[in-house]
């Protein structure tokens, strides 16, 4: 059977534990395999002798082993191996003296330090690869890289200790060791290693053609099986993840005059090619070969081969930007393919706007310019006969609701419908509440329908009556919008609030409703970088909200670490003060109990959780990261029964708000709390939505370090609504000189939502700006950065709008119109929900 990139990788490895791991990183077939990119490539390691070494930098050479000693620890349990190798022969082929020197191995396994001693036994000849250190005036070698080879070439199996050798000969292993490799993120089941592996089989099966070539010879398995021991620091034979090399300082001479091998730029061989124009025919291109060429971008399959089997650091780097190119120019396409798509679409032309005028009017506050001039372009966008597409994005107390009002007036002036979908009942019933007293006191006499999935069964008949009777008005929604007992025969525009909080089939489901597709205007207050705006939301047009009110004053942020106690107590009493003059303050946590899982808490607060070492599990051996265990999240039931029991708290009367409550509950919560018969409010993230309590000027939110910082931005906006003073404390447990305490340090040095946004991006990478892809999720896009990327994502876009110009249905570029396909299927609901 032919193999193809749709091949499932259990037809290709025999290895159903490998199987098992792969398939939980997300690799199922061929083509998952060839995108699970490495996340970087070791530099090439230079061929030294023992004498030649210098402490501190990698170095490989062989040599023969002289003696094995275990010894146990006495300080602590474990063992200690020593193995001597002497390295003369090498040695005398570069012309140096040769020496002993001791390979070092620490382990509380007995049955590693067996199974090591058994291969580093007296006679071995092997290739060692690691980082001298000096101990006792002598070089050593702590948990090298070792491959073990046979003396004779025509040797397969050592006599009497019947192990299998990693390498054919010394040359095969010095190429292995040598050649820069890459590292992949792995885990305790897999190694990267292992994973190398598995990718080369799959391509030198793509070559073959034929998947009864797939499987590895016994040889090739044999080397496999013993290039990892997990759960042991102590390995041998592993992959070059336990180094960390320095840049080359020198070329090395050719490691053996007799091998017979044509020595390459660094004295290596690489070792023998998987045939190209072969892997060619198995992985077709998918960008165009004109912008291929004028781009001087690899084919698509060079690609695959250079970044998983590299012969250089350089062709590595190449074959990621042609990969992170492709990426870019699909993206593109697929935005503009569905830019121009909508366009062909029919809609109702809004072009009255006379109740718009007379609300603008009513106003007792002028509109900023930033206002006044969305508003024009969605009046424009709205008079044609082709649907608006717009968002909008602006900070918490911009004013979007004012411009969505307008939008909606503009609607109904003209004989149409408009609704106005909101993510929560709370945020719901309070948009109700603020556009029907706008609209009253402006003297309008239009019906303005609250339809929730919380009310009461007859009022929601009645209401969803009034919907499907098509009548001029206005629509406010939950997600009951999107049900099928949702008709509105008029709507002529849908404005979706909190953007990120639905999802795209959601949105297109209340778009298709009608014979014709309303206009469309989403908003969110989630700050989005430009350059990630521009990429991802390329089918829409993009209006910024970037002017406050007047009246508004800048919020006081601080970082506070937990435990510094003198400071948290000022903190305490400095928040009593403040309730004793009659205002509010929040307390956010990122958990309901103390007794809940860190992902139950997930579904409460979107926290962002980074080890500092930003390489992850992968670098360990065996994949196994020694990243130390954070702490357990504060809860609110811990938190609101420590504060209630403070001396600075003595008197004040506490409630608490979570995800768990019903309507009901939250409802007389928030009422209490307004009222000021609850003046602390100590609350998981649903306050991040949806409360405007103009009274609250405080917020505290613990391990704020836990928290991705536009969440933080969007919670901190919760207070100082009202004109008053305000104050923001971020609780953290970071540790000093950590990317959290960074983090922290920008949201406290800024109010702009937009530079938070691009900051949050730099320090922890493109990850998911707008939704579920910030764990990295079935996301299309792997390698493309949206910030710095943004050049090439320019000129993708621009290269694609020509091919699409010249080819509007791509039916010239079969490959392309499949990616793209591929792309709209797969990533729409990732990158732009949640």
């Amino acid at each position: 059977m032919t193999v193809s990139l749709t091949t499932p990788l259990a037809k290709l490895l025999t290895n159903r534990r490998r199987i098992s791991a792969l398939k939980g990183l997300g690799v199922v077939t061929c083509a998952d395999a060839l995108t699970y990119y490495p996340f970087r490539v070791t530099d090439p390691v230079p061929l030294r002798a023992v004498r030649e070494g210098r402490i501190g930098e990698p170095m490989a050479f062989a040599g023969v082993v002289r003696d094995v000693r275990v010894m146990p620890m006495n300080a602590r349990r474990g063992y200690r191996l020593q193995a001597m190798v002497d390295d003369s022969a090498f040695a005398a082929e570069r012309r140096v003296a040769g020496t002993v020197t001791a390979l070092v191995f620490f382990s509380y396994k007995q049955q590693y330090v067996n199974w090591l001693s058994a291969r580093l036994h007296t006679g071995a000849s092997v290739v060692v690869c690691g980082t001298p250190s000096e101990y006792d005036g002598m070089p050593q070698f702590t948990h090298p890289e070792v491959l073990t080879v046979p003396a004779s070439p025509s040797a397969t199996q050592e006599p009497g200790h019947g192990q299998r050798f990693d390498a054919d000969s010394i040359d095969d292993a010095l190429r292995r060791v040598c050649r820069p490799r890459p590292v992949y993120h792995a885990n305790s089941r897999i190694s990267s290693e292992h994973i190398h592996d598995s990718i080369v089989t799959v391509l030198r099966a793509l070559a073959a053609g034929d998947d009864d070539n797939a499987e590895p010879s016994a040889a090739q398995s044999g080397k496999a099986a013993q290039s990892t021991q997990s759960g042991s620091r102590g390995t041998t034979g592993t992959t070059a993840t336990s180094l960390e090399p320095a840049e080359l300082q020198e070329s090395a001479p050719s490691p053996s005059r007799a091998s017979g091998l044509s020595p390459a730029p660094d004295g290596i061989e690489t070792s023998p090619k998987i045939p190209t124009a072969a892997l060619r025919c198995a992985i077709p291109d998918i960008l165009p070969e004109s912008v291929r060429e004028a781009c001087g971008l690899m084919h698509r399959a060079e690609a695959f081969l250079a970044i998983h089997e590299p012969d250089s650091v350089d062709g590595f780097r190449n074959a990621l930007h042609t990969l992170r190119y492709e990426e870019a120019f699909i993206s593109q396409t697929a935005v503009l393919q569905e830019r121009e798509q909508a366009r062909k679409a029919e809609t109702f032309p809004c072009t009255d706007g006379g109740m718009r005028e007379t609300f603008i009017g009513s106003l007792p506050f002028t509109l900023t310019g930033g206002q006044a001039s969305v508003i024009d372009d969605i009046v424009q966008d709205m008079g044609r006969d082709y649907p608006m597409q717009r968002l909008l994005q602006g900070e918490v107390g911009s004013g979007k609701t004012v411009v969505a009002l307008a939008a909606m007036l503009q609607a109904v002036g003209s004989g149409y419908q408009a609704v106005l979908v909101a993510p929560t009942q709370v945020l719901a019933e309070q948009h109700a509440e603020t556009v029907g007293g706008m609209v009253a006191k402006a003297g309008l006499a239009i019906p303005v329908t609250l339809i929730t999935g919380g009310m009461k069964l007859a009022a929601r008949r009645k209401a969803l009556a009034v919907a499907a009777g098509g009548e001029p008005g206005i629509i406010i929604a939950t997600h009951a919008a999107f049900s099928r007992t949702f008709q509105a025969p008029n709507l002529a525009l849908a404005v979706i609030d909190e953007q990120h909080r639905f999802g795209v089939e959601q949105r297109e489901t209340l778009l298709q409703r009608g014979e014709k597709i309303p206009h469309l205007l989403v908003m969110t207050a989630t700050p989005i970088p430009r350059t990630a705006a521009m990429t991802w939301f390329g089918s829409l047009d993009l209006s910024w909200l970037t002017e406050l009110p007047g009246g508004r004053k800048p919020i006081r942020t601080f970082v506070i670490p937990e435990a510094d106690g003198p400071t948290m107590a000022n903190m305490f009493w400095h928040i009593r003060h403040r309730v004793d003059a009659g205002e509010r303050a929040y307390i956010v946590c990122a958990r309901i109990d103390e007794d809940e899982s860190a992902d139950q808490a997930g579904q409460d607060a979107e926290l962002f959780e980074e080890p500092d070492d930003a390489a992850g599990a992968g670098d360990a051996p065996g994949g196994s990261a020694a990243v130390q265990p954070k702490p357990p999240l504060h809860a609110v039931s811990e938190i609101a029964a420590r504060l209630e029991a403070l001396p600075q708290f003595q008197g004040v009367r506490f409630a608490t708000l979570t995800g768990r409550d019903d309507d009901a509950t939250k409802q007389q919560v928030m009422a209490d709390f307004a009222a000021g018969i609850t003046p602390i409010l100590v609350a998981t993230t649903v306050i991040e939505v949806g409360v405007d309590v103009p009274q609250a000027s405080c917020i505290v939110m613990f391990d704020a370090d836990r928290f991705g910082l536009s969440q933080l931005h969007q919670l901190r906006g919760r207070v100082g609504r009202g004109g008053t003073d305000s104050w923001a404390f971020l609780v953290s447990r970071a540790e000093p000189g950590s990317i959290a305490e960074q983090r922290l340090a920008v949201i406290q040095g800024s109010l702009d939502g937009a530079e938070i946004a691009q900051a949050d991006l730099e320090l922890r990478g493109a990850g998911d700006v707008l939704g579920d892809a910030q764990s990295g999720g079935k996301s299309g896009l792997k390698l493309l950065r949206v910030v710095k990327d943004a050049k090439m994502i320019a000129d993708a876009r621009a290269r694609a709008e020509q091919v699409l110009a010249a080819d509007p249905g791509l039916e010239h570029e079969v490959q392309l119109a499949g990616a793209v396909l591929d792309f709209t299927r797969g990533n729409e609901s990732h990158l732009i929900s949640s």
